[in-house]
């Protein structure tokens, strides 16, 4: 069954519930953004709240945090920037004709979507809209970018590359392919028959992974427009998606998370136990941290799917979970961001395994597991 997490902090100074939670890439800051209209910077060295971000005139969707600057977007059609030291606004991104969903800062640009049937890229500096990616017929909810560094050198589309591919998935029950420097519709992705919910990229393969209602995982080559393979396990919507070591995690509201050989679409494991919508993932040093609709956070070993501990403490569903050092941070839409020691999770070593007439090569992976430095913060 797991044991019970240990809370370190509960930080209920938002007055409404907390839609996005983002963590710096340099590990020190986190940033909420909530249905109280604001957003708040957190420090992840005592779990004090160091800045409150107000502005926006309806419920933060989205946020985004970077070293310098903060990213916050909302159902009042704006984007913000933020600067992280003084909690200044610093610009503010108007254009969007209705909520916006997502934002996505990447290659010193900043991508858009909306409920307005659009995405946009804009300058960051100026605020300004540089290209407007029009066609899909619904709501535009996920983002994912690949830059031009990461895409192959072809003397023939070096000019259509030359921005990147935005990819962008919708509830018109497809993905799309942009690109960024011509803002010209690179490839439609069709095979789904419900919305995108939710969308990863390996760029490395420069293959999209895509969740949806009709409760499938689609692989498809972002370069061709090709559907590659489609996981079809899930007995409910695909809500969100983890990629990690070419092994993909979908969470559903059929209540597990499954756990896919990326490259061939074979399931390797079901993770169980929850009693609602799996409704966030993240993997870390070999474990696998999910958020569900049952108020309840939940950390399995990765390699064996054993539960390993339950965080109890929330009363409404987990939007968003990240892991830093030896704390896991749980935002909720009841409201309160908790902080969980996870020190202790080690791997679970694997069952004696009795020979099988049959049993595929590809089930005997490993993770590597690695280890995280501790944060200063002790269990209250």
């Amino acid at each position: 069954m797991g044991s019970s997490g240990s809370a370190l902090r509960v930080c209920a100074d938002h007055r409404g519930g907390i839609n996005w939670l983002s963590l710096s890439p340099d590990g020190q800051r986190l940033l909420t953004g909530s249905e109280d209209g604001t957003a708040r910077l957190w420090s992840t060295a005592d779990g004090q709240c160091c800045a409150l971000l107000q502005g926006h005139e309806s419920y933060v969707t989205f946020c985004q945090l970077e070293d310098e600057a903060a990213f916050t977007c909302s159902a009042d059609c704006t984007i913000r920037r933020w600067d992280v030291r003084t909690g200044q606004c610093l610009q503010v991104y108007r254009g969007h004709t209705s909520i916006v969903n997502r934002i996505l800062v990447a290659n010193d640009q900043l991508f858009s979507s909306s409920y307005d049937r659009t995405a946009r890229a804009w300058t960051v500096d100026q605020g300004q809209v540089s290209k407007e990616f029009r066609g899909h017929r619904n709501c535009v909810l996920t983002l994912a970018y690949s830059a031009p560094k990461d895409l192959p050198r072809d003397p023939c589309l070096d000019e259509a590359m030359g921005g990147g591919l935005l990819v962008t998935g919708s509830t018109d029950d497809t993905a799309k392919v942009w690109q960024v420097a011509s803002g010209c519709c690179h490839h439609t992705l069709r095979g789904h028959t419900g919305a995108v919910l939710c969308l990863v990229l390996d760029v490395s393969s420069h293959t999209a992974f895509t969740g949806s209602t009709d409760a499938t995982v689609r692989a498809w080559d972002i370069l061709s427009g090709e559907q590659l393979r489609v996981f079809r396990e899930h007995q409910g919507s695909v809500i969100c998606l983890e990629l990690t070591d070419r092994l993909l995690y979908s969470g559903s509201a059929d209540r597990t998370v499954k756990c896919w050989l990326a490259d061939t679409g074979e399931r390797v494991r079901t993770f169980p136990a929850h009693r609602h919508s799996v409704s966030a993932l993240k993997y870390h040093a070999g474990t696998l941290f999910t958020g569900s609709g049952d108020a309840c956070a939940r950390a399995f070993d990765a390699e064996s799917g054993v539960l390993q501990r339950v965080f109890r403490g929330h009363t409404f569903v987990i939007n968003c979970l990240q892991v830093h050092g030896q704390v896991l941070y749980t935002a909720s839409h009841d409201g309160a961001l908790r902080l969980w020691d996870v020190r202790g999770l080690q791997p679970v070593p694997p069952s004696p395994r009795r020979p099988a007439a049959k049993r595929s090569l590809s089930r005997l992976f490993s993770n590597k597991v690695a280890c995280a430095a501790p944060v200063p913060l002790q269990p209250a």
